[in-house]
């Protein structure tokens, strides 16, 4: 698996070479139609194994030999979701892609919206561009009236609407602003990525497009998700935005004003 035209300044930063990275943790019934169903999109796939099982990591070997469409990255133990992805994020940089598509390994997300994260993505480089999913009546009460307390959270951090839903794991990074992002401070490893990440990146000026997407949540489906745990963890993360935000209100204000004047004048 090969790729060209990493992000940086003048034509290499208007070089758009996507990939997907998907993170694994015993989706093993579930991956094989994911990877392949990104690589039927032209997307070069690295699939990181967060220290999965011997069932699973049985079934990615049998589907990553002898593929040159698809890379796997082994973590030795499991260290959460934010690792994984970081992992995977920093691979697909050093292999030289300008953008990662993200998305989940146990099949909630439509792989057949890819394009439409990618053509957002071809359009605007610099942006990110979040999936804002569309639900049937499989997703939990529980989960979805309780994203809207994080929603309102990342709207205060960001001072912004921007970020329409910051916990969907399906969404397409720049790998430039993600990296030095990442350089700069190591982020979450664990739930609380997905959210802390959006913040972030938006706080460093990144443009955000939104795309609507269809999430399900597959009977007998397998999450990882920790009511008590993790909860705890995207609370500790919302009081250390929140105060992160601070510094920046300033900062965030004006961009909000300067956007307005370049409308008007548009």
């Amino acid at each position: 698996m090969t790729g060209t035209g990493r992000s940086g300044t003048g034509s290499a930063a208007r070089q758009f070479t996507p990939c997907a990275v998907v993170p694994i943790y015993n989706h093993g019934r579930s991956i094989a139609a994911t990877a392949n169903a990104l690589a039927a999109h032209g997307l070069p796939v690295i699939i990181v194994d967060d220290g999965s099982n011997a069932e699973t990591r049985t079934i990615l070997d049998a589907l990553v030999a002898g593929r040159d469409d698809l890379r796997l990255i082994r973590l030795p133990v499991n260290g959460g979701k934010g690792k994984a992805l970081t992992a995977g994020f920093l691979a697909a940089f050093e292999a030289g892609y300008s953008h990662v598509l993200q998305i989940d390994a146990d099949g909630q997300h439509d792989t057949a919206d890819a394009p439409r994260f990618l053509a957002e993505g071809r359009a605007a480089p610099e942006a990110m561009v979040c999936g804002r999913p569309v639900y049937d009546d499989s997703v939990p009460k529980a989960r979805l009236y309780g994203r809207y307390l994080t929603h309102a959270c990342v709207w205060a951090e960001t001072l912004s609407f921007d970020i329409q839903d910051s916990m969907c794991g399906y969404r397409l990074y720049p790998l430039a602003a993600t990296r030095a992002e990442i350089a700069r401070k190591p982020l979450p490893a664990r739930m609380d990525f997905d959210t802390e990440i959006a913040v972030r990146l938006f706080w460093r000026g990144v443009p955000v497009r939104n795309v609507p997407t269809r999430v399900i949540y597959p009977e007998n489906g397998l999450s990882h998700f920790r009511m008590w745990r993790d909860n705890a963890r995207i609370s500790a993360m919302h009081t250390r935005l929140l105060l992160g935000m601070l510094p920046r209100a300033p900062g965030l204000v004006l961009r909000r004003f300067r956007r307005k004047d370049t409308a008007c004048a548009a």
